[in-house]
């Protein structure tokens, strides 16, 4: 049924992704949705190539419309032409593109006559991991002057965008992602099982990451620091265990190396899980191995289920894990440094156990996800 404020259909917020399917992104946004006052604003979601139908249950308001235009390789220009009529019949107060993939929708979006065109800059390009190839920045000052304003989800990602790009700061907001801190809360009485998972035995210490296994993900790097503990501490095989959410093109190459090791049968790695709350309270640490990020929703949960966080020091991953507080951060891709940060967690669980409570704290008075939803209304609400 359509929103209504004060007898009228409240305006339509139309977002527009390159695919709509498990990620940080996506997820963005299915909360976004479901935590907006329904009265404030309606919602629909354009998706280049395809709409996940499974991921798109997660959201909870039965009036959002969904399109997958089924996207082929190449430039979006193709998709112009059935941009401009979806534009023109929605008949949208907002399009909200994000991230480069999606940017050039806001020409189609301009030239149907829509009031305001938000683009959103979540995290890096797989093929631009430190933001230094001179077409993506080309390719983001051509699309300017079709964009009515920027928000960038980390301070990082507004750097960039004011420095190497050349948007106007007063041009760009900056919203951290924010995380529901009741779904994503500690166990009541200590680390609780995970269904389906062969570990979790009194004396057993689970490490742990959620993500596509995907390149720019570097679970890879995980899965070898994994090994490299154990080679540096033999003892720690007997309690030592890796669980590994996620399924992609790393997954098979990340159980090689665990096989070739000899110590698959340490690990667990069941593919995707929807669990993923029930996963995190089944954890004693979190890692997050990434290449790139721009703000991580998987740290804010684990901080908010009371978990200590070893992360990759790349884009936003600094501005949300406290390090030596919360967590802390290793250079990315580095093996020997991530599996020290490991051992020092296992060999030192109160250390562990009193990061993790920081990193709720953290999350309850930083990054709530009713912060993040109030201030992504206030921007709506002030371009209109």
């Amino acid at each position: 049924m359509c929103a209504i404020l004060k007898g009228r259909v409240a305006p339509l917020v139309v977002h527009v992704v390159f695919r709509f399917d498990t990620g940080g992104l996506e997820n963005g946004i299915v909360n976004l949705i479901n935590r907006m006052p329904a009265e404030a604003y309606r919602h629909a979601i354009i998706a280049l190539t395809e709409v996940s139908a499974a991921f798109a249950s997660r959201i909870r308001r039965d009036d959002v419309l969904y399109f997958s235009l089924n996207k082929g390789g190449g430039h979006g220009v193709k998709l112009y032409p059935r941009l401009y009529r979806l534009f023109r019949q929605l008949a949208p107060a907002i399009v909200h593109t994000r991230n480069l993939a999606a940017l050039e929708a806001a020409v189609p979006a301009w030239l149907a006559g829509v009031p305001v065109r938000i683009h959103g800059e979540h995290g890096r390009d797989l093929g631009d991991l430190d933001g230094s190839r001179p077409k993506y920045r080309w390719l983001r000052r051509v699309f300017r002057p079709f964009v009515t304003r920027y928000i960038a989800l980390s301070r990082e990602l507004e750097r960039y965008m004011t420095q190497r790009v050349g948007i106007p700061a007063l041009n760009i907001a900056q919203i951290h992602n924010g995380v529901d801190a009741d779904a994503f809360r500690p166990a009541p009485a200590g680390r609780s099982l995970i269904p389906g998972c062969p570990f979790g035995l009194p004396g057993e210490w689970l490490v742990g990451t959620v993500g596509r296994m995907q390149p720019v993900k570097d679970q890879m790097t995980l899965a070898r620091a994994f090994v490299r503990s154990l080679e540096m501490a033999p003892g720690a095989a007997k309690s030592l265990r890796l669980v590994m959410i996620g399924d992609g093109p790393l997954k098979r190459r990340v159980e090689a190396i665990l096989a070739a090791a000899g110590v698959a049968h340490l690990a667990w790695l069941p593919g995707e899980r929807s669990d993923v709350a029930e996963i995190m309270r089944g954890l004693d640490c979190f890692v997050l191995p990434s290449l790139a990020e721009g703000i991580s929703n998987t740290i804010l949960e684990a901080m908010a289920s009371g978990l200590p966080v070893v992360a990759t020091a790349v884009g936003g991953n600094g501005e949300l894990v406290a390090a030596g507080d919360t967590g802390c951060l290793v250079p990315a891709a580095d093996t020997e440094g991530m599996a020290s940060a490991l051992l020092g967690y296992f060999d030192a669980p109160q250390t562990a156990a009193r990061h993790g409570r920081a990193g709720r704290v953290r999350v309850e008075r930083l990054f709530s996800l009713d912060v993040m939803v109030d201030r992504y209304r206030r921007e709506y609400d002030a371009l209109r």
